[in-house]
């Protein structure tokens, strides 16, 4: 690491000072260096303050992984603002409602993008706080998001860069950077809070972990609204200088191509990216000889997936991870020298200074919850105390609803979940939105929802339905309601009908049940 900043914009500055000509930032219709970067980003600074933000403000991010991701949210902070990402699968009123809840004054949204426009579908009627939407060009004969971009940054040209440059220094390391939501079990989704020292010091130690120098060059699979593609991804090239080359959508042959173009030595992402490409029909016609660091994890990893990433694809460091919002996105990680075993089976040993102890659920089992504790724990949800007080107790200890156990070398290795959740594709999925939302449905009497394995995701979503007496319900039927109102992620890809669900004497589904009728 090459500097210990406290804030995003401090972090800015320095690598461009340190790194002026070095490539920051690689689309495939622009190249930024770290000294191109930072102004671009004061120039997005600029534009938000000629709109009207206010330090502390919140700014809504709706677009996949393009160059104008990267300087909005850089820009956001440089302007003293706190940024809101939404993830680009969600539907208007999923984004709708996580804008109305963070108060968002502008939204930085994708225009055209895989064939919809949800900017379109927005009800601005219901967000009387957003005052802006801006769009930015995904498509390029999409000429109204280009000017829509264009014209907002023109817009900041009046605004003094002194201006700009003293909301930067006025930013703290305890001021609040971001806001990322994340679904509970109870199904509505929780805003978790993150200050600036916070967001840079867990993935500075993930880099770490990595050994991540200016040298590297890192394809950015992961979506930039997840902490993985924003945190592990922009911020961790951010304090080391390496470069960062974006992929709008995974695209396997696009990948390997830019692996090969760009010599790519970082490639981050879930177990299903690697298991893609050492399958592709055309993997061995790409020299791939440049990858030397990989983070995996979201899943269950089988360890020879582990060792052909190390021998087939040469990648000398292939690492596992742990992390939830709620803690950064970072908590535990493996180390370079692990074995393929320790990598593929556990999820190593905390980083970032974080305490990691067990609450055991059992006198004759060595499993407990997972608990964490670091200066890196959310500040806590937004506008919810009272499950802020529920998920951190008074101790400071982040009680995060997974099960795990922990070996004689300090490894964490996540066993079952205390929460229903699962993860498909690398997302987290919550069965009590899908619950909630399922129970509108014409015909549904009762519904539960569980994960169930997929070779290719991990784990989808399978729904439990209990017909309403005539009812002609089907599954097609479910499913594309399921689709049309909610995230193509969390929407079930199959459906069992019963007459009854099992539930205990409290009346709660028996979901283990569930789990072995599946």
């Amino acid at each position: 690491m090459i500097s210990d900043p406290q804030t995003t914009p401090a972090a800015l500055d320095h690598i461009a000072r340190v790194h002026p000509d070095h490539d920051a930032l690689v689309t495939e219709d622009t190249r930024f260096t770290y000294a191109q970067l930072r102004d671009e980003v004061r120039r997005a600074a600029a534009a938000l303050i000629a709109l009207g933000v206010q330090p502390g403000d919140r700014v809504g991010l709706w677009s996949p992984n393009t160059w104008h991701w990267v300087v909005t949210c850089l820009g956001t902070h440089y302007a003293g603002a706190v940024l809101v990402p939404l993830n680009t699968r969600y539907t208007a009123s999923e984004a709708s409602d996580i804008l109305a809840r963070s108060q968002a004054k502008v939204l930085v949204g994708m225009g055209r993008f895989l064939k919809a426009d949800r900017l379109a579908e927005l009800n601005l009627a219901d967000l009387p706080e957003l005052r802006h939407v801006v769009r930015v060009p995904i498509e390029e004969d999409d000429a109204g998001a280009a000017a829509s971009w264009d014209e907002f940054i023109a817009a900041g040209a009046a605004v003094p860069g002194d201006d700009v440059d003293a909301r930067a220094r006025a930013v703290r390391p305890e001021d609040l950077s971001d806001i990322l939501f994340t679904s509970g079990t109870t199904g509505r989704s929780k805003g978790v809070l993150c200050a600036h020292r916070q967001s840079l010091a867990g993935p500075a130690a993930w880099a770490a972990c990595g050994q991540m120098t200016a040298d590297d060059r890192y394809l950015c699979i992961n979506p930039f609204f997840h902490n993985f593609g924003y945190k592990a991804g922009i911020l961790a090239c951010l304090q080391t200088g390496a470069t960062l080359i974006p992929q709008l959508t995974f695209d396997p042959a696009g990948a390997l191509r830019a692996i090969e173009e760009h010599r790519i030595t970082v490639l981050p992402g879930p177990p299903t990216i690697y298991q893609t490409l050492l399958d592709h029909p055309e993997r061995d016609s790409y020299d791939l000889s440049s990858l030397r660091f990989a983070v995996t994890g979201a899943a269950t990893v089988p360890v020879v997936l582990i060792e052909r990433m190390q021998t087939e694809l040469d990648i000398d460091i292939v690492l596992t991870a742990y992390g939830l919002t709620e803690s950064g996105g970072f908590a535990t990680m493996c180390r370079a020298d692990d074995d393929a075993v320790t990598v593929a089976t556990t999820c190593g040993r905390p980083i970032a200074d974080y305490e990691l102890r067990l609450e055991r659920t059992g006198e004759d089992s060595d499993a407990g919850e997972v608990l964490l504790r670091s200066a890196n724990i959310m500040i806590g949800y937004l506008d919810d105390p009272e499950a802020t007080a529920a998920a951190i107790d008074a101790d400071g200890w982040l009680h995060t609803g997974d099960v795990g156990t922990v070996d004689a070398a300090g490894n964490l290795r996540i066993t079952d979940r205390l929460k229903d959740m699962y993860i498909s594709g690398g997302f987290n999925v919550y069965p009590a939105e899908i619950e909630q939302v399922l129970t509108r449905l014409d015909g549904v009497a009762d519904v539960a929802v569980i994960g169930v394995p997929d070779e290719r995701l991990g784990e989808v979503g399978r729904a439990f339905i209990v017909r309403r007496p005539s009812s002609e319900l089907d599954e097609a039927t479910v499913i594309a309601y399921a689709r049309e109102h909610l995230a193509n992620f969390k929407a079930p890809r199959s459906v069992t009908f019963a007459d009854s669900l099992p539930r205990n004497p409290g009346g709660k589904v028996v979901k283990h049940e569930l789990r072995e009728w599946a």
